[in-house]
């Protein structure tokens, strides 16, 4: 009899420590994220909504079709970059802004002042210089970063920002 008591307790205790290390499970911490790849989730998301944006103004504001088009072609690009980018972000409990920073909405209403030549001068200006910019902040991140999912975020976002450079450089050598 005390045997089988001891065996009933034994399983029991077994039983307890397998369904709250069940329920522990359900609750784990999420995984840590470093303070450089935080920053670079939510500056990389900052710089998509503001490209997002900028071109849809380049469709609605150019002169130029060359600008219409790259316009067009950087709101699809960065909507399907911004959505890698969420998703990782949501896996690693990184909450992002709803808006660009300051800086880039003051540059977007400065672009939404112009119209035509004007504008696309200013635009495509400004998209070299973000560009270029982008290319070694994703340097930056894919060098020094800590975790693998931004590392490569940023290395899958590099050939699409390398293209969007070239384009803006050819229609800027075209004026």
């Amino acid at each position: 009899m005390l045997r089988w008591l001891i065996v009933l307790v034994a399983a029991l205790a077994a039983a307890l420590v397998a369904a709250l290390s069940g329920v522990t499970a359900g609750y784990a911490a999420p995984p840590h994220v470093s303070d450089q790849d935080k920053a670079f989730l939510i500056g990389a998301h900052q710089d998509n909504l503001a490209e997002i944006q900028g071109g849809q103004l380049a469709e609605r504001q150019a002169g130029k079709q060359s600008v219409r088009d790259a316009g067009k072609k950087f709101v699809e690009d960065h909507t399907s970059l911004d959505d890698q980018l969420k998703r990782v972000a949501e896996k690693l409990s990184v909450d992002l802004p709803s808006r660009p920073s300051e800086e880039q909405q003051a540059e977007l209403r400065r672009f939404a002042a112009k119209g035509g030549t004007e504008f696309d001068r200013a635009w495509i200006d400004a998209q070299v210089k973000d560009h270029r910019d982008t290319l070694n902040f994703l340097d930056k991140e894919i060098s020094t970063g800590s975790s693998p999912d931004v590392k490569n975020l940023a290395r899958d976002a590099k050939p699409v920002v390398r293209e969007h450079l070239n384009l803006v450089e050819s229609i800027q050598s075209g004026e």
